[in-house]
């Protein structure tokens, strides 16, 4: 279970490294991208293995969904969150991107508004615009190293024509792990204002020692006649590529809505995807995660140790996911000069606040899911480049 490895994914069609020069002006020859979310390094040996089972049948035909698949889901939901899933719950995905379109797809009509809360998930926003919604943004409150809810601005953004809120959880880019009042807040929030509540959980599995995550459903379970909930073991087992996620819906009415959708598409989700996913949820897989878990948290502590030598800047403290926020705001630099030093002194790729919403304009979003070796590379890259306010 090494997760410092070398591998080389330069010239591996990689979305994160093969583009970093394209969208963002960095190297590739020796930048480092920190951006989009995923890991540098393997997935699990049990996931592996699985591949190299069925490519040693080398039979690739059509596949259901089965049971042994669902199962897993359901195993792994229990064992991993304490939530108990009925498999009939749950559907099938081209992943969460997907996903969300597919939800704005069936319960929102063209042009109504949907909430999100700010900064989060660039692909909130873009999925909402490219469906022809649109996006009511709620500033989330900073407070000292956190962000909290501000409910009441919220409500005072609505004009009642709002259809649905998409909600992240864990809050990506903070890494917030919401607690189970707040995660009632919103719930109640979503039932008093009629909202459809899709609640993007992809990151569930990524927390940190002293943090335990909550599912929605348990935190409210009272509003699972308006809940959607979307999981995938893609950030988890770094398998993003694979496309499949889950669309876990309690409510018998809402999930016939979908799936009526998906016979519609004629949607079927790919035979080795399912094998992936059944080999993950697994025990073994399990371990692998616990493993995963540790390393990140060696390179948490490794790179906001470095990001608190450099004056005016603070890294978020870090509760779930392996992407760090950070704040450049206190060295009184624009997001142009902070981007600049960044991309071009630095040669490090990361995500750009602003593309998050408002309350992203002087942050970046750096990806820590890489081995530790390159970890401390950005580190000392980082505070080269700002060396002059040390």
């Amino acid at each position: 279970m090494s997760f410092n490895d070398p591998i080389e994914r330069r010239g591996t069609h990689s979305s994160k490294w093969d583009m970093m020069e394209t969208l963002f002006d960095v190297p590739q020859q020796d930048g480092i991208a920190m951006w989009t979310a995923d890991s540098d390094y393997a997935t699990a040996p049990c996931v592996i293995d699985a591949l190299r089972r069925a490519a040693d049948h080398g039979v690739f035909g059509y596949m259901p969904v089965h049971d042994d698949y669902l199962n897993a889901i359901q195993w792994w939901m229990k064992t991993r969150h304490n939530w108990d899933i009925d498999t009939s719950w749950a559907l099938t995905s081209q992943g969460l991107g997907n996903a969300i379109a597919l939800c704005l797809d069936v319960w929102t009509d063209p042009g109504a508004r949907v909430v999100i809360f700010t900064p989060v998930y660039h692909e909130f926003q873009i999925k909402i615009e490219k469906a022809g919604r649109e996006a009511v943004t709620c500033p989330l409150k900073h407070t000292g190293d956190t962000y909290v809810l501000d409910l009441e601005d919220a409500q005072s953004r609505l004009d009642g024509s709002e259809q649905m809120l998409i909600w992240c959880s864990p809050q990506n880019p903070s890494g917030r792990v919401w607690t189970t009042d707040e995660l009632r807040g919103i719930a109640e929030f979503a039932a008093r204002n009629d909202l459809i509540l899709v609640s993007d959980e992809i990151h569930h599995d990524l927390v940190f020692p002293d943090h335990t995550f909550v599912p929605m459903h348990i935190a409210a379970p009272e509003v699972e006649d308006r809940l959607i909930v979307l999981t995938a073991a893609s950030k988890t087992f770094n398998i993003a590529g694979q496309r499949t996620g889950n669309m876990i819906i309690p409510d018998a009415k809402l999930r016939k809505t979908m799936q009526n959708r998906l016979n519609t598409l004629d949607y079927k989700p790919a035979a080795l995807s399912l094998q992936m996913i059944t080999a993950a949820y697994s025990p073994e897989g399990a371990k692998w995660v616990d493993a995963q878990i540790e390393h990140l948290d060696q390179n948490r502590r490794t790179f906001d140790a470095a990001i608190a030598d450099i004056p005016g800047v603070i890294s978020m403290p870090l509760q779930a996911t392996y992407l760090a926020w950070v704040d450049f705001s206190g060295t009184g630099m624009s997001y142009d000069e902070i981007s600049q030093r960044v991309r071009k002194s630095a040669r490090i790729a990361p995500s750009p606040g602003p593309d998050f919403g408002p309350g992203g304009e002087t942050f970046l979003r750096f990806n820590l899911a890489t081995q530790h070796h390159r970890i401390e590379e950005a580190c000392a890259r980082l505070k080269d480049a700002f060396s002059d306010l040390q």
